[in-house]
């Protein structure tokens, strides 16, 4: 693990506090983790680095929990029994920017504690946003990962989660103010898979059928990499089709040796989880200030720096292919 943690460790800055409501000194710290859907591989692991985290802080009790398929509706939901149930934070990675503003403006009134991570909160909904990394350094990385393969230019396409998802369109536009530096490379076209596997297959399968000369699907979301992937293989296009994006390693290691994706990245959501419940408790427990230029401390993570919008980055992307591939299958 210690190599994990050299690599993924964050590069934050520094660190200090406020705002919460701290728990009884006998009661556990009750952290609820809101991820998108259950039964996303990502969000499994992340669920591991918060209770990595509530191992190490000892008074802390992790929910894991979600809707069953990715839509605001059932976040909200879920998030109004968290407030009925009286938890002391929420760290939400969110379907929708502003549909889960009111419950979590709420959730707040009632004295919990209200973080965004990976996919944000607009600001009235949250106290912080913890970005897993550079949202700039994202979206140059995910175009780069298909130019490393393009010597000579080509065709891509992007295959994202939902069209109302945050951090997908983040990323994307991010990477569309970069296309300058890659002029033989053209964008064909943008399709959601809405982070459900069968529905990013089929629209893999149509981008290949609507433009045979593809060269690569770039996917910024786990769900759709693996899908797009394995479309790519059923349709006998490896070698034709790269798909990069971000993913899992464990999820990937398949498509590596297959020679469907020739690299792809992703930041640790171990480590994401992990940081995500450290600036949880420090709001809630020990009275820290999410305010910009606020620094707050994520135990092995280091130190979040708050901008303006009270969002800090985690740490940089990581690069896997196959010279590295079965180093970290084991891990996530």
């Amino acid at each position: 693990m210690s190599i994990t943690r050299r690599i993924f460790g964050g590069t934050a800055l520094a660190a200090m506090m406020l705002a919460g409501g701290a728990a009884h000194a006998d009661d556990p710290v009750r952290i609820a983790l809101v991820v998108k859907a259950l039964g996303i591989g990502f969000f499994e692991a992340a669920n591991d680095g918060a209770m990595e985290a509530a191992e190490e802080l000892g008074n802390v009790e992790i929910i894991y929990t979600g809707p069953t398929s990715t839509t605001a509706e059932g976040q909200i939901e879920v998030i109004n029994s968290l407030i009925a149930q009286g938890v002391d934070a929420i760290a939400v990675s969110a379907n929708d920017p502003d549909a889960l503003v009111p419950v979590l403006e709420r959730a707040m009134q009632r004295g919990i504690a209200v973080i965004s991570f990976d996919s944000g909160v607009a600001e009235a909904g949250r106290m912080l946003h913890l970005a897993p990394s550079s949202d700039a350094l994202i979206g140059r990385t995910i175009i780069q990962l298909a130019a490393d393969h393009l010597p000579d230019g080509g065709q891509v396409a992007l295959l994202s989660a939902t069209a109302t998802s945050t951090n997908q369109n983040t990323w994307i536009a991010e990477m569309n103010a970069v296309m300058g530096d890659y002029p033989g490379i053209e964008v064909v076209a943008t399709v959601y898979g809405d982070d459900l596997a069968d529905r990013s297959y089929r629209e893999a399968v149509g981008l290949m059928q609507t433009y045979p000369d593809l060269d690569a699907i770039i996917a910024p979301t786990s769900v759709g990499i693996v899908a797009a992937a394995q479309a790519v293989v059923d349709q006998d296009m490896v070698g034709q089709v790269n798909v990069t994006g971000l993913g899992l390693p464990s999820e990937m290691a398949g498509a590596i040796e297959s020679g469907a994706s020739q690299s792809f990245a992703i930041w640790n959501p171990i480590d994401l989880g992990y940081a995500a419940t450290m600036l949880a408790y420090e709001l809630s427990a020990n009275g820290a200030e999410a305010a910009p230029g606020a620094v707050i401390p994520m135990g092995r993570m280091g130190e979040l720096e708050l901008d303006d919008s009270t969002t800090g980055a985690m740490a940089l992307p990581f690069t896997y292919d196959a010279s590295n591939i079965e180093q970290f299958r084991e891990i996530f």
